[in-house]
């Protein structure tokens, strides 16, 4: 989600509660376009951040520190300079405008009093953290920009400051119901870009909200709604500007599963029963958390992209192979013909005359008259026989091929579990686990520290959830837990979930006399489809039977079973009514 305006509202609200009347005591730059500032209020002392990155400007209250260059940067110098120990005025926000705006005052030289603002301005790539006088000309900038990169406006010292106005947009907090409806529903595009696209600080995802609450599809053409449709609109969107100048905030994650997916100051309602929302006391602990798991996220994807090659390669090699011998499987079902043939030359071919090219014969196995091809230059016996040898050689085909076929499924079998099980990992010791049986299988060579390997593979435990009424459910990661899961740890009366004819995780409920109530299957069922390749589905065909009854054949691969008389349900694929432990 874009840092918007109402996001920062809420950032604005939280700010003022820990820096109304206090002081900026430190000012660092760790980064080129960062500031880390400590300043103390009426809740004590606080390290905020200023992120004015590119690609992920931000504004937050954090516990960490940096390290900060030995020498201190221009800019940083300049703040420390004229701010160091200056007294935090007001705090604002122009509109809902994605800036925010320090008055600070301090002694200068002299000892006389002054006024400065520091302004930080979230806005993607042309985010800027701006030093101004009192008088709104600018002093310094964390970023210079000049007239050859911008044509709107220069960011440089000794020129007046103003915000850039690049779209003639409404403020949301004011905007009256004729504006609204003249400027929002008269425009060519679908009705959520027309809400963002007119209205200032307004995401696409607060804009999809809007309509989601006004029963509204985000995605109708604006110029299609009528005037109720308009009017209903515009006092949805009202009440949900109200929360904004009420400061009424819940700062929220959505996820999906173990991943965040979305944030916001405001609950979300958009999200199906797939989605849950976590709450945050702060702004900042939302803001901190989603993206320090979004982080780990991405770098666990980057860091298995190596592991996904791997195994996508040897699916592709696979899938291809398998693609081949089935075509050859379909040309032995020609050896029982060539196998007729050679018996009725031999039944019937005593009178041929030499040089024959092919002769009729009755097929006693059918009652049908057919016609057999003969090579000229050979003897019947001699046409019999290469028929018998092609029937030979098809049927050995044939069984080769039989074999072969299993294999190269079983294989393929084995390799979407791995590709499943990348898909959900979560930490470095998870890719571990997974980097040890690509090379157990062969398609990692074994060069490696195997004590370390095995140290960090003893990191990675199964997933753990327990129901609201207090039911443990364990879901395997890989192949190696899930075979521990269900051969190791799961009793005899312990149910056992799995996706059918997928690569998914195994899902073992503890059930101590073998009963379960009807929910807790349909929970178990959940979270087999979530751990599968059928999670983006909207129903999964899920397989269940108690832990006795599934057998894992000897020599098999990890993560395969066997088993025969098993229930079945459809399942929506979801993480619901359980807590992680």
């Amino acid at each position: 989600m874009a840092f918007d305006g109402v996001t920062i509202a809420a950032m604005v609200d939280e700010l003022h509660k820990f820096l109304d009347g206090g002081r900026f005591n430190k000012i660092a730059q760790p980064e080129a376009d960062e500031l880390l500032i400590t300043g103390k209020g009426a809740l004590g002392q606080c390290r905020l951040l200023l992120s004015a990155s590119a690609s992920l400007p931000l504004i937050y209250f954090t516990e960490k520190n940096k390290v900060s260059p030995l020498t201190a940067p221009n800019f940083c110098m300049l703040l420390r300079k004229h701010i160091g120990s200056a007294r935090i005025a007001d705090i604002r926000q122009p509109g809902l405008e994605r800036v925010v705006e320090f008055e600070l005052e301090h002694l200068n030289e002299l000892g006389d009093p002054c006024k400065k603002v520091l302004i930080m301005e979230l806005m993607g790539k042309h985010s800027n953290i701006i030093f101004c006088d009192d008088k709104g000309m600018i002093l310094d900038s964390i970023k210079h920009v000049s007239s050859h990169m911008s044509s709107v406006r220069e960011v440089l010292p000794g020129r007046e400051y103003f915000i850039p106005q690049t779209q003639d947009k409404l403020d949301p907090l004011t905007v009256s119901d004729e504006d609204f409806i003249n400027t929002v529903c008269r425009k060519p595009c679908n009705i959520s870009k027309a809400l963002y696209s007119s209205l200032t600080g307004i995401s696409p995802v607060v804009a999809e909200e809007v309509c989601f609450r006004a029963s509204i599809d985000g995605s109708d053409a604006a110029q299609s709604l009528d005037e109720t449709a308009q009017i209903h609109l515009y006092h949805t969107f009202c009440r949900l500007m109200d929360q904004v100048k009420e400061r009424d905030f819940t700062p929220n994650i959505i996820y999906r599963g173990e991943e965040p997916v979305e944030y916001g100051v405001l609950p979300f309602q958009q999200y199906g029963p797939e989605y849950h929302s976590v709450k945050f006391d702060s702004v900042s602990a939302m803001l901190e958390t989603y993206y320090a798991t979004k982080n780990t996220l991405t770098r666990i994807h980057q860091k298995s992209s190596d592991l996904r090659r791997i195994v996508q390669t040897a699916l592709e090699r696979n899938r291809k192979k398998l693609n081949l011998q089935e075509k050859q499987m379909k040309d032995t079902a020609k050896k029982d013909k060539y196998k007729v043939y050679g018996e009725l030359i031999n039944t019937y071919g005593y009178g041929l005359e030499e040089g024959c090219t092919s002769f009729k014969a009755l097929n006693y196995y059918t009652n049908e008259e057919i016609t057999i091809p003969l090579d000229p230059t050979m003897t019947p016996a001699e046409n019999s026989k290469k028929y018998f040898d092609k029937y030979g050689k098809l049927k050995r085909t044939e069984e080769a091929l039989t074999e072969q076929i299993a294999d190269t499924r079983s294989e393929i079998e084995h390799l979407e579990s791995v590709s499943n099980a990348l898909d959900i990992a979560l930490a470095e010791s998870d890719l571990a686990q997974i980097k040890e049986e690509l090379m157990e299988y062969g398609y990692i060579k074994k060069h490696y520290d195997r004590k370390k390997g095995q140290k960090m593979q003893a990191k990675s435990k199964p997933f753990h959830y327990v129901t609201d009424d207090g039911y443990d459910i364990y879901v395997g990661k890989n192949n190696f837990q899930n075979d521990e899961l269900t051969f190791k740890f799961a009793t005899g009366n312990d149910w056992w979930f799995h996706a059918k004819k997928m690569a998914g995780s195994h899902v073992v409920v503890k059930s101590k006399d073998g009963e379960l109530p009807d929910h807790i299957f349909e929970i178990a069922g959940g979270l087999a489809a979530y751990y599968s390749k059928g999670r983006t589905a909207p129903k999964v065909e899920i397989d269940y039977i108690q832990k006795k009854h599934v057998k894992k054949p000897a020599g098999s691969k990890p993560g395969f079973v066997v088993y025969y008389t098993n229930y079945s349900l459809m399942a929506e694929p979801s993480i619901k009514n359980v807590t992680e432990v």
